[in-house]
């Protein structure tokens, strides 16, 4: 593609070189580039894409993008915003076909991948041709992409977009994450519609505070074009959006919403509502546990029907979708039942513990710990929360990173010792699972909680396979012979 296409409606301060190159491919990591390549300088925390385009220049690349001149032979896009100029780059790299579809963003601190697999699942129901971005992976087809990002980076993403869109889809369901809108990755997309699910606390080991990551939420709703709204009406974030987004969509179970639920059970092994979807009225009966699924299947009707689904339809379709792997997955039940779950923060670990406390019939154990080089002020409160709500808990290492798995435990352990003694810590994750099912009597309830469906646990910078429900199925499968 020729340079000058590339740099539509791209905001330039000044071009420093020849401007009639052929660009065949374009990438922010100097260790990608290949001949005749367009290196765009990314300035993030702890590097400077600005000192890489010496070897960007030795790999064989023509131009470069950058917030300020460097000493190069090789010609210069000077841009305010290198962030902001990849993703219109990006999109016009892969022939602007995110402007040819209907993306629907889902939002949120918890609930983004059930919402947008329910999403996903039901459009599927009526055979439309849709794909899924999210913290689980991409979808599409008969294709899956394993997971990098919950949100891509926009070269990643708008490629993921061409290639959707080449394989027939027309409608695209994708988390986006509050990192995702605080470094603009998805500044310049035209959004069909986007759902916000709730704020609760996370990530402030990169916001620092809940204010600035309320306002990475925020700025999603007053910076996005965004042609609908749907927003959780219950959510105290959720009204603020309502009032930046007068035109918007609510659903909810507590305040007047456009979309709500009535006469909900969550006590058995489903959850059973009435539905009243835009004044089209239907009972539910979702293959998912808790009074928040009830509110993701709220989040997904409200979308489904404004992408033009039938609302009889589309009330239908839920009752048909299963749970999401690693979302309150059930995988052994009989003698006791073992649950795994991905709940990582303070409010989704409460809302866990609550949802499944009806359906035990002894006791409630609760395995699990905290993330390394993450927010360390939810370490404690979490293990409060298991105290106060399981009747027994193993604390143990979730994905350390470069901490200390003993020490991140420890943080734990001050949380449960001040509503309970009946805990013990065991370092070693698989370990930790062993024991619950070791202990485990009639009645029992272990509930894992952290990982989810994650398929490996990161220790000193490596990946190692890991995954609960495997573990769990073959210490069980070795018990039994």
């Amino acid at each position: 593609m020729k340079l000058l296409d590339l740099l539509k409606e791209v905001e330039v301060d000044n071009i420093v070189g020849k401007t009639d190159l052929n660009i065949k491919e374009v990438v922010f990591d100097s260790n990608k580039v290949v001949l005749d390549s367009l290196f765009i300088c990314i300035v993030g925390k702890d590097f400077d894409g600005h000192e890489y385009v010496k070897q960007a220049q030795n790999y064989g690349a023509t131009a470069i993008v950058c917030e300020k001149q460097v000493e190069t032979p090789l010609t210069q896009i000077i841009v305010k915003n290198s962030r902001l100029a990849m993703s219109k780059i990006a999109s016009n790299f892969y022939e602007k076909v995110d402007k040819k579809m209907k993306i629907v963003a889902v939002i949120g601190t918890n609930g983004k991948t059930t919402t947008s697999h329910l999403i996903y699942n039901v459009l599927r129901q009526s055979n439309a041709k849709c794909g899924l971005i999210g913290t689980l992976g991409t979808y599409f087809g008969d294709k899956y992409i394993e997971p990098s990002l919950t949100t891509p980076d926009p070269l990643e993403l708008h490629k993921t977009f061409y290639e959707m869109y080449n394989h027939g889809v027309r409608t695209v369901i994708m988390e986006v994450s509050a990192h995702a809108i605080y470094l603009d990755k998805v500044k310049n997309i035209e959004f069909f519609c986007a759902v916000f699910t709730n704020f609760s606390q996370d990530h402030l080991d990169f916001f620092f505070d809940m204010e600035n990551y309320k306002n990475a939420k925020l700025k999603f709703f007053k910076e996005n074009k965004c042609k609908h709204v749907i927003v959780n009406s219950d959510d105290k974030v959720g009204c603020e959006i309502l009032n930046i987004r007068e035109d918007a969509f609510s659903y909810g179970m507590d305040n007047p919403s456009d979309v709500f639920a009535i006469n909900v059970n969550c006590k058995q092994k489903k959850s059973t509502f009435f539905i009243n979807l835009f004044d089209h009225v239907g009972q539910v009966e979702l293959n998912m546990l808790g009074f928040f699924n009830v509110y993701n299947a709220l989040a997904c009707a409200s979308v489904c029907y404004v992408l033009g689904e039938k609302p009889e339809k589309v009330i239908k379709s839920l009752s048909k979708v299963d749970g999401v792997a690693g979302r309150l997955e059930r995988v052994y039940s009989k003698e006791f039942d073992v649950i795994v779950d991905y709940a990582h923060t303070p409010d989704g670990l409460n809302k866990t513990l609550l949802a499944i406390r009806p359906l035990v019939n002894n006791r409630l154990i609760c395995v699990f710990g905290c993330g390394g080089n993450r927010d360390q002020s939810k370490r404690e409160l979490m293990g409060k929360i298991s105290g106060s709500l399981a009747d027994f808990s193993i604390i143990t290492s979730d994905n350390p990173r470069y901490e200390e798995p003993m020490e991140i435990i420890n943080q734990v352990e001050k949380g449960v010792r001040q509503k309970t003694k009946r805990y013990i810590l065991i370092e070693d994750r698989e370990d930790a699972i062993k024991y619950a099912i070791d202990i485990a009597v009639k009645g029992d309830l272990i509930l894992i909680a952290g990982k989810g469906s994650e398929r490996y646990q990161e220790v000193l910078g490596i990946k190692k396979l890991y995954n609960d429900k495997d573990t769990v199925i073959e210490y069980l499968r070795g018990l039994k012979g």
